[in-house]
């Protein structure tokens, strides 16, 4: 059994993401095997919240070059997890705001 700590690897800080905070939506790198039941439970557990909704996708690695070598980063999970209504929101996020 993974922890929650395996399960969410750590947040994803864009300006999207920040947009989307007002409608308690929040995104997390997540393990590549995990699915949606362990990611809304890993939440649950590290930050205290009920998880409404959880959306996940997996993100291609970018082609990258160095020199004359050419190679990918890899390939990762990411998980837009959405709050219920009544949940408080993660303290995390809200400090950045």
């Amino acid at each position: 059994m993974r922890t929650a700590q395996d399960v969410i690897i750590k947040p994803i800080i864009t300006e999207d993401s920040m947009a989307a905070l007002q409608m308690k939506k929040y995104t997390f790198k997540v393990a590549k095997d995990a699915n949606k039941i362990e990611i809304a439970k890993a939440v649950e557990v590290l930050f205290g919240v009920k998880v409404k909704n959880v959306n996940t996708m997996n993100v291609n690695g970018r082609a990258k070059r160095q020199g004359l070598h050419q190679g990918y980063k890899p390939d990762w999970k990411k998980a837009i997890v959405t709050l219920t209504e009544e949940s408080k929101g993660i303290e995390f996020f809200e400090s950045m705001m």
